[in-house]
């Protein structure tokens, strides 16, 4: 085990709001292992930023981790070039010119579609309302899994999120995350003959025709569940909250001084859907004084380093008029979201600007709360227009 300083947390006030606690971890012990996570934290954004890069020391190959137990082996969980063939093989489907040409205009199609139901009504929950059937419908297209529905979609995202993120080893969390990924196989098996009758830039079809082995793509399309439903159905509905809640930043893009590709970005910093990302110490190492030892688990905290000190001033407000460019919600390494280009498409192109455009008078309803650690975003985000 690392000799890092260590820190107690409370693991429901953490999940609740963890900004107060990465504050003081920032501030006092920037490297430190937690006894309720198993894990050595790093938590300043310089440090993430250069350790995350060195795949020989923080090693994303975890054998026999929550992830490859829930979802099987995915360059995720890969470094170097057997990553690197993974994602190059994927790359066909999620790259900025597919984005542009295939899934742009099906985006389009899909939030007008929601946004037509949604019109009569006065209100809903932006989050069950709006984001997640609009995110979900988006990756049932881009994966290639029509035979799911949007909400059988998020369903299986979100138990197999959680069942990764199961550090307390809660078996009930585990065995719910296998069934999810149980149904994800099946809909894997009922949706290939498809696409192998017509080939489309689905993410199944193009890593089919990449001829990658059936578990691999399997596993893979799982992993992409997980981050592909959770970040943007957060990111929607978190961005429209704080856009709602903040009119006088709303009112810099409706005057031209900044644009919602900017408040997706500030938006991300503010609150990175995707909060840690978990490493596994391949080599004895020594950073900043810390000594890691083979074996040690690692979680570099992304949330915290969106909001260092050291980076951002006023971290913890919006701020459009912010340089988020040393932001790093994404990664900041090999490992750098496969998905980002797909995500700020439906994100700051589609969804946010379409519904304000629909509903000029759409307005908060009530409180917003928030919960993760791992992954974090509002749980409800009430509107009436």
């Amino acid at each position: 085990m690392s000799n890092a300083p260590v820190t107690h947390i409370d693991l429901a006030a953490f999940a609740a709001d963890p900004y107060p606690v990465l504050a003081q971890m920032r501030a006092k012990t920037p490297i430190t292992f937690v006894p309720e996570l198993g894990a050595t934290l790093l938590t300043r954004r310089d440090d993430i930023h250069r350790e995350e890069k060195r795949i020989e020391v923080f090693s994303s190959v975890q054998p026999g981790g929550l992830m490859e137990q829930i979802m099987g082996l995915n360059m995720m969980r890969r470094d170097g070039e057997p990553h690197g063939q993974e994602r190059r093989a994927l790359f066909p489907a999620l790259s900025p010119r597919t984005v542009a040409d295939h899934w742009a205009p099906q985006f389009e199609q899909i939030v007008t579609a929601r946004l037509d139901q949604l019109a009569p009504l006065g209100g809903c929950d932006l989050v069950r309302d709006f984001a997640m059937p609009v995110s979900g419908a988006a990756l049932c297209a881009m994966t290639g899994l029509t035979c799911m529905t949007p909400k059988e979609m998020d369903s299986a995202s979100q138990q197999m999120i959680d069942a990764i993120a199961n550090y307390a080893a809660n078996p009930q969390i585990e065995a719910t995350g296998l069934a999810a990924s149980t149904r994800v196989d099946d809909a894997i098996a009922e949706c290939l003959p498809q696409v192998r009758a017509v080939p489309d830039p689905s993410i199944l079809s193009v890593l089919d025709r990449a001829e990658m082995p059936l578990p691999s793509i399997a596993a893979n399309i799982k992993v992409i569940i997980g981050g592909g439903q959770n970040e943007p159905r957060d990111a929607i509905a978190g961005l429209l909250w704080a856009l709602l809640a903040h009119p006088d930043q709303r009112a810099l893009i409706t005057s031209g001084d900044a644009t919602l590709s900017d408040a997706f970005s500030e938006y991300a910093r503010l609150v990175a859907p995707i909060q840690m990302a978990p490493r596994m110490v391949a080599r004895r190492d020594t950073v900043a004084g810390v000594t890691f030892e083979p074996g040690d688990r690692v979680f570099l905290m992304f949330g915290s380093a969106c909001r260092d000190e050291d980076h951002f001033a006023n971290a913890d407000q919006f701020d459009l008029s912010r340089d988020t460019s040393a932001a790093i919600p994404f990664g900041a390494g090999p490992h750098f979201c496969a998905g980002a280009a797909a995500s700020r498409s439906l994100v700051a192109h589609y969804a946010v600007p379409m519904i304000l455009e629909r509903f000029p008078q759409l307005r908060l309803a009530g409180p917003v709360p928030f919960a993760g650690w791992a992954f974090r975003g509002p749980t409800s985000v009430p509107v009436t227009w």
